[in-house]
């Protein structure tokens, strides 16, 4: 199985509404010889939104599959690509927030489905609770406003709702937001938020290229036994030994390859090319 006979000349739709192919498409055109497509009148906003007005529908992997799957059947077609982004507090370093952005092959036609993934903590995502334009203008600098969107939001003294306005890229736009917000505001306070949505979040567009990438990686390690693509990592094994006393450290000593196609498994040692961890990362040596 080659993946130039599985990919080229084909037509993949891009399950976005917010110019993600920008990043996507000129990659998968180039190194798979796809034609890309974006359906029209898509609106991915029904599968969850980041200002909370829907909720995401399940995981973030979930929602990615029920916009592919979505998309072929608006279209016709066979194979699909589809992104999702989440935000939550770094796992392992405290007050700081990362990114996990996933983008997914769907082919209906092969049978495969595979993940690309990229978890950084390159990423603007921030709030803050203000009561004046010039906390707000303070707020827009450090989150690289202008070219980073904001969102702002309040509880309507009159309407009793929850007022949004989206995609502000303007400082007279801010301005004129805020001013509104806070004259209409139940207690004179007005949230704003970063704007994660791709088109108007530069640094989110970046981890989404980056995540496209991933795929590729994965698209192009093909399957000792059945050649099919997407022969990944399934699993990490810790147990690296420490160089100097040599008891198993939390660290990575192998991980284990399996095929979604056959279910085929190899296991490779070292993945890092180190067979001893640092003494440093030991909790024998370094308690």
């Amino acid at each position: 199985m080659q993946i130039q006979q599985l990919f080229s000349n084909r037509v993949g739709v891009i399950a976005t509404m917010h110019h993600k192919e920008k990043v996507i498409a000129p990659l998968l055109e180039q190194e798979l010889n796809l034609k890309t497509i974006v359906p029209s009148n898509f609106n991915t906003d029904d599968f969850g939104t980041f200002t909370r007005e829907i909720k995401r529908p399940g995981t973030q992997i979930a929602a990615a599959k029920l916009k592919a799957k979505t998309a072929l059947k608006l279209t016709g077609e066979t194979l699909a690509i589809a992104s999702e982004g989440s935000f939550v507090p770094h796992p392992m370093v405290p007050y700081i927030y990362s990114n996990r952005e996933i983008v997914l092959l769907l082919d209906k036609e092969n049978e495969i489905e595979i993940i690309g993934e990229e978890f950084s903590i390159e990423t603007n995502f921030n709030h803050q609770t203000i009561a004046n334009l010039q906390e707000a203008e303070h707020f827009a600098q450090k989150i690289g406003f202008p070219e980073h969107g904001l969102v702002v939001s309040w509880e309507d003294k009159d309407n009793n709702c929850r007022e949004i306005v989206k995609g502000i890229i303007t400082a007279a736009k801010l301005k004129e937001t805020i001013t509104i917000a806070l004259n209409n505001s139940v207690n004179s306070q007005v949230n704003l938020e970063t704007d994660m949505r791709a088109l108007y979040n530069p640094t989110r567009m970046n981890n989404i290229e980056k995540a496209t990438l991933n795929l590729l990686t994965k698209i192009k390690s093909l399957c000792p036994q059945c050649s099919a693509p997407g022969f990944a990592i399934t699993e990490k094994i810790a147990g690296l030994p420490c160089e100097m006393c040599s008891l198993p450290t939390s660290l990575t000593l192998s991980v284990i390859y399996q095929c979604q196609k056959c279910g085929f498994k190899q296991e490779k040692s070292f993945p890092h090319g180190k067979e001893f961890a640092d003494p440093a990362q030991c909790m024998y040596c370094n308690p």
